[in-house]
């Protein structure tokens, strides 16, 4: 039974850590916004017939 409530305790652990990083990647990572121009041939947009 103690291996079960340490292997409980790892995924805990784990678990929390991960929330822990991901609760501070949106506290503290603020985006940068850009603009985006994709350029498409004409060929694709109207291929030949």
């Amino acid at each position: 039974m103690p291996t079960l409530f340490r292997f409980l305790f790892i995924c805990a652990v784990i678990a929390g850590s991960i929330y822990g990083i991901m609760v501070a990647l949106v506290t503290f990572v603020e985006p940068s916004e850009r603009e985006v121009t994709i350029r498409i041939p004409s060929e694709r947009v109207n291929p030949p017939q």
